[in-house]
């Protein structure tokens, strides 16, 4: 009888575990990038009442009996769907339409990826600009440097194209090259990325090691729109219907632990 209260117990955790998760989408329904994470479950170990073995005439038992001993989260994954593209008003804002990531060189001097594309141009210490995220981090070009220019560039006349590539307009308004693209980058495992926060991700031995769109020749090229942003993949209908099956599966643990305890009650007055 006392397996039922450890088994509702974990039972009661998991599920809390669960409306974190959930929690924590729906809080993040509007963050630019954000992917959504489903919280996954697998059986703990179970107990042999009774093995597969033959009855007291001798036939053999079809089936074993054993008792499960409940349940814990066995992992938190992350599902990379394409966001809704969302209209900004900014030059400096850019979606990515697939699969790529843009890269990040964090204060520690680590390179981290985001799908983030709310950047802007900021003030060098050199007097030039250089494209940041709103944090101030600098966003690296496909060779993995820092993206700067000097001051004679008007930073409102800059476009890029849908492969990354810098352009600013020659004397008669036609988009030139300046021979800097932002880099973008693939991953053979997005789901084994680390979360950072701020939207961005670590890479991991389960994630395996950045791809650069622009020198890996088998990557489906990732587009890159100006002008737009990728709005959280989270669907609001979905996770409150969740909501409401992982409340419902909290309660029936919690009616098990209830109810195992008035059994318990019940056989301990027996013998007054």
């Amino acid at each position: 009888m006392v397996r039922s209260l450890w088994s509702a117990a974990t039972g009661m955790n998991a599920q809390q575990t669960n409306v974190d998760t959930i929690a924590n989408n729906l809080a993040n329904v509007n963050t630019v990038g954000y992917k959504t994470q489903s919280a996954q479950f697998k059986s703990l170990l179970y107990q042999n009442l009774q093995t597969v073995t033959t009855t007291a005439n001798g036939d053999p038992k079809p089936t074993s009996s054993q008792v499960g001993l409940g349940v814990r989260n066995s992992s938190i994954n992350s599902i990379f769907t394409q966001g809704s593209l969302l209209a900004s008003n900014s030059d400096t804002s850019f979606a990515i339409e697939g699969d790529g990531f843009f890269s990040i060189r964090g204060s520690d001097g680590n390179t981290y990826y985001t799908r983030n594309g709310d950047f802007t141009w900021a003030t060098n210490a050199g007097g030039g600009v250089i494209l940041t995220n709103t944090d101030g981090l600098p966003v690296l070009s496909s060779t993995g440097q820092a993206i700067t220019l000097n001051s004679n560039y008007v930073t409102s006349k800059i476009t890029i194209t849908k492969d990354g590539t810098v352009c600013y307009p020659d004397a008669s308004n036609n988009p030139q090259s300046l021979g800097i693209t932002i880099g973008v980058y693939q991953f053979n495992n997005p789901g084994g990325l680390e979360r950072e926060g701020d939207s961005l991700w670590k890479v991991t031995e389960a994630s395996g090691v950045a791809m650069n769109e622009a020198t890996n020749g088998s990557l489906q090229k990732s587009n890159i729109v100006q002008g737009y942003l990728e709005g959280s993949n989270v669907q609001v209908a979905d996770e409150m219907v969740n909501l409401i099956v992982a409340q419902r599966a909290y309660e029936m643990n919690s009616k098990a632990i209830t109810t195992t305890d008035e059994m318990m009650q019940t056989a301990n007055n027996v013998k007054r």
